[in-house]
């Protein structure tokens, strides 16, 4: 879990915006009170974005690591020649 990714960052910005606009626009909230929202959005926004990193991490490309398993290992048997291969 990277808590000082720059995703992670703008995903906690974006959890707090309600508190910060409220801070810093229309100051109906502390300053400090906004500011310690962002401070739990971050690690929150970590989390969410770990979760979602490690449901997409089994879909990566491996660069010829692993060969692929062709139908005949599968089956057991050689697939036929068609009769227009030369």
């Amino acid at each position: 879990m990277q808590i000082a990714r720059f995703s992670t960052l703008v995903l906690a910005a974006v959890l707090a915006s309600p508190a910060l606009y409220s801070a810093f626009v229309t100051h109906d909230l502390e300053v400090r009170s906004a500011l310690l929202r962002l401070l739990i959005a971050i690690p929150v926004a970590a989390i969410m974005l770990a979760f979602v990193r490690s449901l997409a991490s089994g879909y990566e490309r491996t660069n010829g690591a692993k060969k692929p398993i062709h139908a005949e290992a599968v089956a057991g048997e050689p697939l036929g020649r068609r009769a227009t291969d030369g």
